[in-house]
């Protein structure tokens, strides 16, 4: 089960480079329900996600690199790439901050993942997130893969 709240970034954290930072890839060979493939520096998974938004199924697969590219051939969209940073905040948790790259480039997540619903309802934000974005589908990586245009004046929380 995973289960995460989303959000805007207001501002960029101090000393990101002091951080742990991965490079991704991804891309989805279905929406609904989703099953992504990812390249996440030279590790390769497969992806189920269920249905909800703060709490949903999840399971993943290793993959080969002959078999991420093989899928990669076959999925719907735009492929999307971006770097993850990964900071630690109170209470064990960490952010996985996302700055989106390409065809998405200025835009900019933050994920928080936590061990049990109540944990997520009581957790406060840091001043550099911006609005919660949880609920709203729109900022979903499974939905921005199937936009055609991507303007990021749409995201005016995302600093640049």
């Amino acid at each position: 089960m995973e289960i995460e709240r989303k959000f805007l970034v207001k501002c960029l954290p101090q000393n990101l480079d002091m951080f742990p930072c991965h490079q991704i890839e991804q891309a989805y060979l279905c929406t609904d329900p989703v099953v992504r493939v990812r390249k996440q520096d030279n590790l390769y998974i497969l992806t189920y996600k269920g249905h909800g938004m703060l709490a949903r199924e999840e399971y993943n697969l290793p993959l080969t690199a002959e078999g991420y590219h093989h899928l990669l051939g076959k999925a719907d969209g735009n492929i999307i790439t971006k770097k993850r940073y990964v900071i630690p905040l109170p209470s064990n948790l960490k952010a996985e901050l996302d700055i989106f790259e390409g065809k998405f480039d200025g835009l900019q997540l933050v994920e928080v993942e936590f061990p049990d619903e109540p944990a997520a309802n009581r957790f406060t934000a840091p001043d550099w997130f911006g609005r919660e974005v949880t609920y709203s589908g729109a900022y979903q990586n499974s939905v921005l893969s199937s936009l055609t245009e991507f303007d990021p004046n749409l995201y005016p929380e995302t600093a640049s």
